[in-house]
């Protein structure tokens, strides 16, 4: 087995925590939301802001895994 294949695969895994992370993110706000309506364009702008972070750090890993792959031969 190829040692970059599997430098890849687990800097991938970077993935999974930023859509586990997302999804918990989306669900408070919606439990905010429901609680106190009127907090809503609060509540969504952090929410997006959030979001940003936490898909930034699964581009991140997607980056390093192509990297690991197809530049270092």
């Amino acid at each position: 087995m190829d040692m970059k294949a599997l430098g890849a695969g687990i800097a991938v895994l970077c993935g999974l925590g930023a859509g586990i992370g997302i999804g918990v993110a989306t669900g408070k706000a919606c439990e905010g939301v429901s609680r106190q309506p009127e907090q809503t364009g609060k509540i969504t702008t952090t929410l997006l802001i959030g979001a940003g972070f936490a898909e930034a750090t699964a581009i991140y890993g997607l980056l390093v895994s192509i990297l690991l792959i197809f530049v270092y031969k």
